[in-house]
């Protein structure tokens, strides 16, 4: 059977691309998973008469959002640990509550919540970093999004694996697994430096030159990180990293909040990725990360929503209005961090860190149709002088219309459609309450 051809007709459309800028009345053409056509509408009526259309009309159309930086399945415990510091709110509160709690059912009834949340706020693509990440990657795939999935290492153990080994053999039995599986990639996913032993690390670095992979992790996210490295290793966490030979473009670092301006241009220099999770970083009272230096020193920079335990929310347009506005505050510069650049962190700035840049985060022929219709019917988007403005300073989660994964419809007119969706609210409705009261119990001392 040959594979359905369909029309998007917006209003706007803002490719991605760079030095595109948004056009008016232009559409894109889809067959099967792929973009055939980004043309004026006039063209693609006259060429693609036959074809299904989607008219769009005051939306604006953009690729879909990609999440750099995720802990899906934390969405059962939103809420747990709010008004403490990192270190307080890992040790006393997070931590005991995954010792208690953790087990596959966990993971993926908290992975498809997340997934449901994303895919309804226009994020088609997560990274993520968890536990039990083949049960993960189950419950996101089945819901219909695209997932990297975090191959997690960290040298204590869990209800998942005994040590860094075993974390590393079960991650990479999954990943075979799962390499036919067009939707979904990996990358190897080291917690942090305070986390993982130098051995481990090395192991890692090993592993992401001979598979190809991405490496994401925590790196320099408080201060109290890099100054028990200091005392620990007797050198910073990215010094260390560099020591261990795993400072380079395979490298996402996430949160990135407390550099130098030394530890900045050793980034650049290797070509590091910085995934800037702004809310959670304010959340945490971890700091301001630099995102305007650290991008005139040519770092590229994506957004991500961390776990819903430390946001408290999985929405990135609104990690994506704050980091716009933080990166003007803290650089003390109106011109920094502007829609367009907000545009390429969220999309194409992003899937380039993931090495996903030639298959997705932006609007072009041949690449894959990752698509998200953002409505500016409302009344707080009257009168709309400049669409981009608009998405990063104005729209919320609740103005998007439709998303499309591949080609496929997991969003329409805001409502979650596809039994996989579907069944996943279903599950995850069911076992809620369970979940509340098991995380009550716990924080009550009770067995």
């Amino acid at each position: 059977m040959a594979s359905e051809t369909w029309v998007a007709f917006p209003r706007w459309l803002a490719s991605a691309v760079p030095g595109e800028p948004v056009r008016e009345d232009w559409g894109v053409a889809v067959r099967g998973a792929l973009i055939v056509d980004v043309a004026p509408s006039g063209h693609l009526r006259r060429n693609f008469a036959g074809a299904r259309v989607v008219e769009l009309p005051d939306c604006l159309l953009l690729p879909g959002l990609i999440n750099l930086h995720c802990h899906a399945a934390m969405s059962l415990l939103r809420g747990v640990g709010d008004d403490l510091p990192l270190k307080t709110w890992l040790e006393e509160r997070i931590w005991p509550l995954e010792q208690a709690l953790m087990c596959e059912d966990f993971v993926a009834d908290g992975s498809a919540l997340a997934a449901i949340e994303m895919l309804l706020g226009g994020v088609t693509t997560v990274n993520d970093m968890y536990f039990y990440p083949e049960h993960a990657l189950t419950a996101m795939r089945a819901a219909g999004m695209r997932v990297v999935a975090g191959l997690i290492v960290v040298d204590f153990p869990s209800a998942y694996a005994r040590d860094a080994e075993d974390y590393l053999r079960k991650g990479l039995a999954l990943r075979d697994r799962w390499l036919g599986d067009p939707l979904c990639s990996f990358s190897l996913a080291p917690h942090a430096p305070y986390t993982v032993s130098d051995a481990a690390l090395r192991e890692v670095a090993v592993l992401a030159a001979e598979l190809d992979l991405p490496v994401h992790m925590h790196l320099h996210e408080t201060a109290l990180e890099i100054e028990q490295s200091l005392q620990q290793h007797r050198m910073r966490p990215l010094r260390r990293l560099e020591h261990l030979g795993l400072l380079g473009p395979e490298l996402i670092a996430v949160h990135a909040v407390h550099l130098t301006v030394d530890d900045i241009s050793c980034l650049a220099a290797c070509g590091v990725h910085v995934a800037h999770c702004p809310h959670s970083n304010l959340k945490l009272a971890s700091g301001f990360a630099r995102v305007e230096a650290m991008r005139k020193a040519g770092i590229n920079v994506g957004l991500g929503t961390d776990g819903a335990a430390s946001n408290n929310r999985l929405d990135l347009l609104a990690e994506a209005a704050t980091a716009a506005r933080l990166a003007k505050a803290v650089s003390g510069k109106a011109e920094a961090f502007g829609a367009t650049e907000v545009l390429h962190a969220l999309t194409l700035g992003a899937a380039r860190a993931l090495r996903l840049d030639q298959r997705i985060g932006s609007i072009e022929k041949g690449k894959e149709a990752d698509l998200v219709a953002i409505s500016m019917q409302s009344v707080h988007h009257t009168p709309v002088h400049d669409p981009l403005s608009h998405l990063i300073f104005v729209a919320g989660r609740e103005d998007v219309l439709e998303v499309w994964v591949a080609g496929q419809a997991v969003v329409s007119r805001r409502q979650p459609v596809g039994l996989g969706l579907q069944g996943a609210l279903q599950r995850v409705g069911a076992r809620s309450a369970m979940w509340q009261n098991r995380v009550e119990e716990v924080l009550a001392g009770r067995p």
